[in-house]
């Protein structure tokens, strides 16, 4: 199954199926500033054991290979991180952004020189083990909460100077993007409405009608609430998603109900894949899940050479 193939440029192959909405694709911008920053980390005055061992005019040819299943993402970074130090690099991707692939599928091929192919391996490995596993643990996320109607999203608790990557590679597995960031809309959480309304729920409407007026008509506006009665003067206020956070099942069905569609509903906290399934049974329109990118582990990918010329 593939999940945004033809959305991100690529074909899917016959047979496979791919979802019926464009993600947003990688940006270019986004992918030199995160190689450029690895590059210089790992190999800050050249790769010194290729340097001394290989010979500047040896040619290589190298698989990235699946050591376990997965779903693919991480394709502009792996056309990008290989001829970052030689442009000249032809790269063949052999699986498509969203596509399911198993054990032993090889992903990509690489041809250049045998001296930056060996420079550039772990930081491609790096990056492409992490998107994937982003992707693939969303797809079991979006997979699970299939016909209910409610997006799977992620949160900003994402690794410094990778978001870009990390977000993307939930795209790549069929989950959709919060607030890119801290400038992107209003989310006022429990810390800011207690500074907000000095500990008095009396101020809350006034105090986020406040807000609305200083804004303008684009910008939206998310309220998180920890109870049941703070729901009617979120929505007084006029906001544009509540979300109900670490509400219980019996709690977040009540609070739908209670919103009756005068809002986006976001449920948030708890969220597993043991129990992503019952919150989206509740009528939710969003889930947050925040594991996503925070507590994902690598798959396990590999680079081998298949021919070296020396």
């Amino acid at each position: 199954m593939t999940h945004t193939a033809e959305a991100a440029g690529v074909p899917a192959a016959h047979g496979q199926t791919t979802i019926q909405w464009a993600p947003i694709p990688l940006p270019t911008v986004a992918v030199r500033r995160v190689l450029e920053a690895a590059y210089a980390e790992d190999a800050p005055s050249g790769d010194l054991t290729s340097l001394l061992l290989i010979p500047a005019e040896a040619a290589a040819t190298a698989e990235l290979r699946a050591r376990v299943p997965g779903v693919f993402s991480g394709g502009p970074i792996i056309e990008a991180g290989f001829r970052f130090h030689d442009p000249d690099a032809a790269v063949e991707l052999l699986a498509a952004e969203g596509e399911e692939f198993a054990a032993g599928a090889v992903l990509a091929r690489v041809t250049g020189r045998a001296q930056s192919i060996l420079t550039a391996e772990r930081v491609v490995l790096n990056l492409v083990q992490r998107m994937s596993a982003i992707a693939a643990l969303t797809a079991q996320y979006v997979a699970l909460t299939a016909g209910t109607g409610a997006r799977i999203v992620d949160t900003r608790k994402t690794t410094p100077g990778l978001r870009e990557l990390e977000r993307y590679a939930v795209r790549c597995g069929g989950g959709r993007n919060h607030r890119f960031s801290l400038s992107d809309a209003v989310m006022a959480k429990d810390n800011h409405l207690a500074v907000l309304t000095g500990g008095d729920p009396a101020r809350l409407t006034e105090a986020l009608r406040g807000v609305r007026a200083r804004l303008g008509h684009t910008t939206h506006v998310e309220v998180e609430v920890d109870r049941l009665e703070q729901i009617e003067p979120v929505l007084a206020a006029g906001v544009d998603t509540i979300m109900l956070d670490n509400f219980t099942l019996d709690d977040l069905r009540a609070g739908v109900e209670l919103i009756g569609g005068r809002a986006i509903v976001e449920a948030s906290g708890g969220v597993t894949l043991e129990t992503v399934a019952a919150i989206a049974a509740t009528g939710v329109d969003v889930i947050s899940v925040g594991a996503l990118t925070h507590s994902v582990v690598n798959l396990d990918l590999g680079l081998d050479v298949v021919i070296g010329t020396p």
